[in-house]
């Protein structure tokens, strides 16, 4: 059912972010100005992004800041998807604390390696008995879950937080974690036990370079490690000198050392005082994700995931990564021709996901005003037709299809009526005109006062077929 108590407690922070978007739009459509699509999550605050790459798509799970935070305060994680690295697909919450028996609080920062079929999650939690902070298993056999506790307590705990695991090309898998220290367990193939006991990794500075005015803590060292393999080099790249931390680098021949401070990735920016590395290669480019606290009531406590592209330098070596406004380039252009989730968004302004009782996720909450931005949508010779799968407890309202901007043209329009509950789903179709090329389409939403209706997916018709990577 529609619980609208905390939404509509939400929805007065949605409004800020309703107004970046109207500038960022703005900007896009001036000339020869780039695309403003970072944070990539823009109806609520998302930290600590763990990406990975499985059949053509990049996954990020990220953890979830609640709204108006003073602390780490999170509850829940999520999961998002993408083909192109532009428009991705909010997925929900695939797992959260209520997954974990024995802990209370804290879900903090995770990472997720697929292995034997299986998705497994490794995250920092507060455990119930004993209020230590220790590293808890989830697994599932999708990369969007639902994920279930794998052990029914936790797999190692010393206090510490983070946890990054790494499959080296011998199958050896590794689990690294730790803030202050740094530390490993040896993963037995299973990935829910380990052999040997946790192995302290020696925070020297010519590992991990010299902090100054800190003699308990020497070295840059802070927290969230990500380590990789690449070209046979071991990178282990890591949030450095709190606070504010910057994201600093060091690499290795093996998987646990000898380690060599290598500098800088991405410069102390942005106005959250915390930052988290992750690294991936897909379709060809590099991607380096972090958080920021780029969206209005952002914060150290209140954060946002981005994305930028890059490239190593010829030696193997990381460049300096700047945080962007604009974030990476599109691969390649959506499909409009086959269904797409309605959670399938650029850039959202006003409207909040939740569970559909058709599965997976809808588009909800949705009041006047209100639009999603899908980016490089390939019409082609021209679409005839637009469907949609909505529902409405209310009267309902108007789906306006426009290109380029919220004022662009208007394509076709189609009307959603009431269909006697927020879950009762049915389809409206509109007839179209106009819509050829390669555009951006705007979904804007129009009606009375209040919620109108909730999106669960839509299609064009009547098109040429084109390549896609939606």
């Amino acid at each position: 059912m529609k619980l609208e108590v905390a939404p509509r407690a939400r929805k007065g922070l949605r409004r800020s972010i309703a107004a970046i978007a109207s500038l960022a739009c703005a900007v896009a459509l001036l000339p020869g100005t780039a695309q403003a699509d970072n944070p990539i999550v823009q109806n609520i605050y998302t930290a600590d992004p763990a990406p990975i790459v499985h059949n053509g798509r990049v996954y990020v799970y990220t953890g979830h800041d609640e709204d108006g935070s003073t602390y780490f305060t999170m509850r829940e994680w999520r999961v998002y998807s993408s083909a192109d690295m532009v428009n991705w697909t909010d997925h929900g919450v695939p797992m959260s604390l209520a997954t974990f028996a024995w802990a209370d609080a804290n879900a903090w920062a995770g990472h997720v390696v697929p292995r034997n079929g299986k998705f497994y999650w490794y995250v920092p939690v507060r455990q119930r008995s004993n209020g230590q902070m220790v590293i808890g298993v989830g697994v599932a056999e999708s990369p969007t879950g639902p994920f279930r506790d794998a052990l029914g307590r936790p797999l190692v705990g010393n206090g510490e937080i983070d946890p990054h695991a790494l499959i080296d090309d011998n199958g050896q898998a590794y689990l690294y974690w730790g803030n202050p220290n740094l530390w490993y367990v040896r993963l037995n193939p299973d990935m829910i036990s380990f052999s040997g006991g946790p192995t302290q990794i020696p925070l020297t500075t010519a590992g991990f370079g010299t902090r100054t005015g800190n003699p308990s803590r020497p070295t840059l060292y802070e927290e969230g490690p990500w380590v990789y393999k690449r070209n046979g080099l071991y990178y282990n790249v890591f949030a450095a000198q709190c606070c504010s931390e910057f994201i600093a680098y060091s690499t290795a021949p093996g998987p646990t050392g000898p380690w060599t401070y290598r500098g800088t990735v991405m410069p102390r920016q942005g106005s959250s005082f915390t930052n988290h590395p992750g690294v991936i290669d897909f379709n060809g480019g590099s991607y380096f994700f972090y958080h920021n606290g780029a969206l209005p009531g952002g914060g150290g406590y209140t954060r946002s995931v981005a994305v930028e592209r890059f490239a190593y330098n010829s030696d193997g070596t990381l460049p300096t990564i700047n945080m962007t406004a604009a974030g990476p380039p599109q691969i390649g252009t959506l499909n409009p021709y086959v269904r797409q989730e309605a959670e399938t968004i650029a850039w959202g302004s006003g409207i909040e996901t939740e569970p559909s009782s058709e599965g997976g996720v809808n588009v909800g909450y949705i009041e006047n005003g209100d639009h999603i931005k899908v980016r490089g949508v390939a019409f082609g010779s021209g679409a005839t037709s637009f469907t949609a799968r909505v529902a409405s407890n209310t009267g309902g309202g108007r789906i306006e299809l426009r290109l380029d901007g919220t004022n662009g043209p208007v394509v076709g329009t189609c009307t959603v009526g009431g269909t006697g509950g927020w879950q009762n789903w049915t389809s409206t179709t509109c007839a179209v005109g106009g819509a050829t090329g390669t555009r951006d389409l705007y979904l804007r939403f129009t009606g009375g006062s209040g919620y109108l209706f909730n999106v669960n997916w839509w299609q064009f018709g009547g098109g040429s077929a084109v390549p896609s990577h939606g």
